[in-house]
Parts: C-alpha cells; sequence; structure tokens
C-alpha cells in the first residue's frame, strides 16, 4: 500500500549499492530528479563487481578497472555531483560485520547525507548474499553513524540522517514521481557497457534492437511502479524516517 510520495528535494543523499550498477537500476531516476534540482547526490559502492561477467576467461582485475570507470560515468549521466566511493570487497564475499559497519558508518558521517537510499534487507527469497549483506549495512550502518559513541576513532562528527529509503523492497509504500527521467536512468545504465551482455541481454553485435527493447523494458517497470501513485514514472521504496 502507497502511503507517501515524493519527499522534499534533500540537500545531500547518499546511495549505497552492492555492486556498480546496482544504484542506476534501483533508484536512479530518483537520483537523477533530485540531482537536477540541486541535491548533491553521492555513490557508495561496496563490493569491487569482479564476478560481473559470464566469460570464465575474463580478467577480472581489468573488469574491476572497467567497472569503477562505469560506475562514475553512471553518475555523471544521473547529474550527480557527489562523492563515488568504492570500499572494494570482493564480489561475491561481502560481509555486514563490525569492520564494514564501521566503513559505512564512517561514510555516512562524512558525507552527511540528508536521505540514504540502499537495498531493503529484509527482501524474501533474495538469492544474492551481496544485496543482502549491504542492505543490512545501510540499516546498521545509519544506527552507528547517528550515535556518538560508536566508532569514536572516526576524525568526523555524528550525522542523522533524515530518511532511509530502501529499494527492492517487498513492501514498498512510498513512491518518487519521476516521470522526465526515464532516458537518464536508461543513460546511465547503459554507461555500465562491461554489463551490457550478462545484464541486460544487449549483445556486442546488437544492431540496437536490443538496445532499444532494453529501455522499453525499463520504462515499463518504471510506467507500472508510478501507476498506483497516479505517475506516468515512478520508483517505488519502503521509506522509514523514524532514525
Amino acid at each position: 500500500m502507497i502511503s507517501s510520495t515524493n519527499l522534499p528535494t534533500p540537500a545531500r543523499a547518499l546511495a549505497i549499492g552492492a555492486h556498480p550498477d546496482d544504484i542506476e537500476f534501483q533508484c536512479g531516476a530518483t537520483l537523477a530528479k533530485w540531482s537536477a534540482a540541486g541535491c548533491e547526490v553521492s555513490h557508495l559502492v561496496l563490493t569491487d563487481g569482479s564476478k560481473g561477467t559470464w566469460d570464465a576467461e575474463a580478467d577480472t582485475r581489468e573488469l574491476v578497472r572497467t567497472r569503477q570507470e562505469e560506475q562514475r560515468a553512471a553518475a555523471l549521466s544521473l547529474g550527480a555531483t557527489g562523492e563515488v566511493v568504492f570500499l572494494h570487497h570482493e564480489d561475491g564475499e561481502l560481509q555486514s560485520g563490525l569492520a564494514e559497519r564501521d566503513e559505512v558508518a564512517y561514510w555516512i558521517r562524512k558525507l552527511q547525507p540528508d536521505v540514504v537510499l540502499g537495498h531493503d534487507p529484509w527482501k524474501r527469497y533474495r538469492l544474492h548474499p551481496d544485496h543482502r549483506h549491504a542492505g543490512w549495512l545501510a540499516v546498521d550502518g545509519i544506527v552507528a553513524a547517528r550515535d556518538p559513541h560508536f566508532y569514536k576513532a572516526h576524525d568526523v562528527a555524528h550525522h542523522r540522517p533524515g530518511s532511509l529509503l530502501l529499494f527492492e523492497a517487498d513492501a514498498p509504500d512510498h513512491v518518487e514521481d519521476v516521470t522526465g527521467f526515464g532516458e537518464s536512468k536508461i543513460a546511465a545504465l547503459l554507461a555500465h557497457r562491461s554489463q551490457h551482455v550478462s545484464t541486460m541481454s544487449i549483445a556486442a553485435d546488437d544492431d540496437g534492437t536490443q538496445l532499444e527493447a532494453f529501455g522499453d523494458k525499463i520504462l515499463a517497470r518504471l510506467a507500472a511502479a508510478g501507476a498506483n501513485a497516479g505517475f506516468q514514472l515512478g520508483e517505488r521504496f519502503k521509506l522509514i524516517d523514524q532514525l
């Protein structure tokens, strides 16, 4: 049940994703909208994306470098003006322990977002462990970042965000109207060129047909997400604002 729409544009937002491209898939249009309205948008990518290929012979060290370049390009496509931070945990082996929580809390404190966006850790039947752990790190990182007695060795002060938006949520209750920002989301996703074949079903020798079909699929998803709230295009979240 959708009970709220359209947060006020935050001064600063931080999106926390398990892998390069997760943020663009799940909340790219919202970030583009906020960026256009003057929000400082930052990305925090937790893993190195080194397993993001079906090619068993791929040079994974080169893939890591490529995916970082692609992530920076994607952020620019969204108009993001904040930081793009990589924590470099190995793809597929992310944990949500105290050390990892320390890292995430540090960046929440340093970047001081009004809104944090992240994976919903309570989503049922989720296959990829990195998404589960990334969700817990976003939630637990906020709790640690807001309290002055957690991680007192940090060289930045504690910080309490105003809202948390969880994407991939089982029970979304909030929709952002992203009408007019669908193409920005698509452009940011297509910046992740290393993922065209494995994630987007766009062949290397595509004549443009598969690329167009991918864009149409993204717009259809946005249209479905916005429909219940009366928007042409939307992105859905679980909103937690008692932080």
